[in-house]
């Protein structure tokens, strides 16, 4: 395992906070969580209203402020984790990731959702740290196991 690891994680519902703070445990990392400056409530969340926040935000490329910033600067490995919208990360993800300088860091995301695969490997955010290394991300449901991500975090071979 890497000297200093940090799990960081967008969360909505709970269900990649209760990921998050799991996979926190397994791989002896600190956690922050990436927060927009205005929390979401559940009707920005509604994909079928175009006017909603969430749609808004995705249908214009936007990065929402963050209520706080993370410091990403004393940490080896750093997990992102987020639930997946539209098939990608939400807006604010990318508002963290370009805030940072990740030059030597290994990111890893994870993501959660009902069912879509789409946008769980994070390969639509290595633009926003180009420096990084990235290795492949994976969907977890959001009552994944220990187990299940022990052993993840072990193929990872950090």
């Amino acid at each position: 395992m890497a000297d200093k690891v940090l799990v960081t994680y967008c969360s909505v519902s709970g269900n990649t906070r209760a990921v998050a703070q799991k996979l926190a445990k397994v791989a002896k990392a600190d956690i922050e969580e990436i927060r927009p400056s205005m929390p979401y409530i559940a009707s920005d969340l509604n994909a079928d209203d175009d006017k909603s926040r969430a749609s808004v935000e995705h249908a214009v490329d936007a990065r929402p402020k963050m209520a706080a910033s993370i410091d990403v600067s004393g940490y080896d490995v750093v997990f992102v984790g987020y639930p997946i919208w539209y098939g990608v990360a939400p807006q604010i993800v990318r508002t963290f990731l370009e805030s940072q300088d990740f030059s030597g860091k290994t990111v890893i995301t994870f993501a959660t959702s009902g069912g879509s695969l789409d946008g769980a490997n994070g390969e639509h955010l290595h633009g926003c740290a180009p420096k990084a290394t990235w290795k492949t991300g994976r969907r977890f449901a959001a009552d994944v196991s220990v187990e299940d991500l022990d052993q993840w975090v072990k193929e990872l071979d950090l």
